[in-house]
């Protein structure tokens, strides 16, 4: 069965992007094509329960096992080690990234504590999206007895566009509630 989401994109959303910015065809608008999440560690990557438990924890958000990051070299002042973990990372495409994009905008970014909206800077020159997320408790999949310390996200929304400003229409029309008083 297809994401609900994704057949708004297709129905609706795409015919009044290629109408307003006037593309020749549908193919010619923005689309997400993958979106990446990323937990840092820390110090708490040497160990193996905290290691575990943050595993879970975004394995139930996603929906698909993340992948453990390593540093890649030493350095004294941050007190790292070339090849301990640094932090987790999954990748979500397809179904279930657009099933992530609909949990994220009506169920989790509604329940941050005093949320006035994202900020509309988050957008780079090739027009993908990064946002952070202080807690990982705003999404109903993780159990908020089990949690042993609060951890921030850092979700990254990879978009082919033609530029930043068809990327943020794009996801104007997928609801995303963005703050007004900042420009892009």
């Amino acid at each position: 069965m297809q994401p609900r989401l994704k057949e708004i994109i297709h129905k609706e959303i795409n015919p009044s992007l290629k109408e307003k910015f006037g593309y020749k065809n549908l193919y010619m608008g923005p689309k997400i094509e993958k979106i990446v999440l990323n937990m840092g560690l820390g110090l708490d990557g040497n160990d193996s329960k905290i290691v575990n438990s943050c595993l879970e924890d975004l394995a139930s958000i996603t929906g698909q096992k993340p992948v453990i990051t390593k540093f890649r070299k030493s350095i004294a002042n941050f007190k790292t080690r070339k090849n301990t973990n640094s932090g987790l990372k999954v990748t979500l495409r397809k179904n279930k990234m657009y099933e992530f994009v609909d949990r994220l905008v009506n169920i989790a970014l509604p329940r941050i504590k005093d949320f006035r909206g994202l900020n509309s800077n988050g957008f780079d020159k090739f027009g993908n999206y990064t946002f952070g997320i202080k807690e990982q408790i705003v999404f109903p999949e993780v159990n908020f007895d089990k949690v042993d310390k609060i951890r921030g996200l850092d979700i990254t929304i990879v978009i082919k566009s033609i530029n930043k400003d068809h990327s943020f229409e794009l996801l104007k029309k997928l609801n995303f509630p963005f703050n007004e008083k900042g420009g892009n």
